[in-house]
């Protein structure tokens, strides 16, 4: 890769590093949260930043992401509705702010956070509260009141650091931000924002999905990082979606294509929105270069 290339792509990630600090430290007041039951011990908690699992024990609570800070209090509530167990665990699928923000408060309340170590380094060099003080290479697990959660780490793809979390009893998933999905009645995917600034790739993004579907765990629902709970299926579908994306981007660049005439055929082919301020918008120049190499 040129010097020039590298510098540009450089500018680029970090300009949306700012950006993405920006949406995820927004101190807006916090919407009412939703709590959806996936299994007698497994729940969900939508809105707001990235969805959170909560998986009952005899023990104590494994929890994953926590969204901002500022919905500390709805989903320490939440769980108090269901248990008077402690939070005992937090495992983050990544460091972005909307899926860590309850980290320094979870702390506080005598939980351990756990995190893949490309996370937990990205969270110090960002300086962002809540740093975890366990971390793990490739896989990790917790086993709490005679159940286990399973955390591994596929590849990149969102950012560097990505771990996919699963449930074997109740044959479920959490994606964190490997797969998002829309909040409309019928879902459907949304462009998936690629965090350069966290050495995230559109390239090996289908590598780290193909890891996951062929890692002999058995699953059959799926929490994402955001949006509704999907089922297997769905998750298939995007990993064909993105597949497709990516050859069709990659021909354009190699054409000698501009921005502009990729955004337009990512919004009109693929459904993305490519407004100045959507997170999608934000990957297609560093995407571009990626293409290139």
């Amino acid at each position: 890769m040129s010097r020039t290339l590298l510098v540009r792509l450089a500018a680029i990630s970090i300009a949306s590093l700012g950006a993405w600090i920006a949406y995820t430290q927004n101190p807006q007041t916090a919407p009412q949260l939703k709590l959806n039951k996936i299994t007698d011990d497994l729940y969900e908690i939508e809105g707001d930043g990235g969805n959170v699992a909560v998986y009952l024990t005899d023990e104590g609570v494994i929890v994953i992401d926590d969204k901002f800070e500022r919905d500390y209090a709805d989903i320490t509530a939440k769980i108090r509705s269901l248990t008077n167990k402690p939070v005992k665990y937090v495992l983050n699928t990544h460091q972005h702010g909307d899926h860590t923000g309850g980290n320094a408060k979870m702390q506080a309340d005598s939980a351990e956070i756990i995190a893949h170590k490309n996370a937990r380094t990205n969270m110090v060099a960002g300086k962002m509260p809540g740093v975890p003080r366990v971390s793990f290479s490739d896989e990790t697990e917790v086993f709490l009141g005679g159940k286990e959660v399973r955390a591994r780490h596929f590849g990149r793809g969102h950012t560097n650091g990505d771990a996919v979390i699963y449930f074997p009893a109740a044959r479920t998933i959490h994606t964190g931000d490997l797969y998002t999905v829309g909040q409309s009645s019928a879902p459907v995917t949304v462009a998936p924002f690629i965090d350069y600034s966290a050495s995230g790739s559109a390239v090996e993004w289908t590598r780290t999905l193909d890891g996951i579907l062929n890692s002999g765990w058995d699953f059959d629902i799926v929490i994402p990082g955001h949006g509704p709970i999907m089922k297997k299926a769905d998750l298939v579908q995007y990993r064909q979606n993105f597949e497709k994306m990516q050859t069709r981007v990659r021909t354009l660049v190699r054409e000698g294509k501009s921005k502009d005439d990729v955004a337009k055929v990512l919004t009109e082919e693929f459904g993305w929105s490519t407004a100045p301020n959507a997170l999608g918008s934000r990957s297609i120049e560093p995407m571009m270069a990626e293409m290139k190499r």
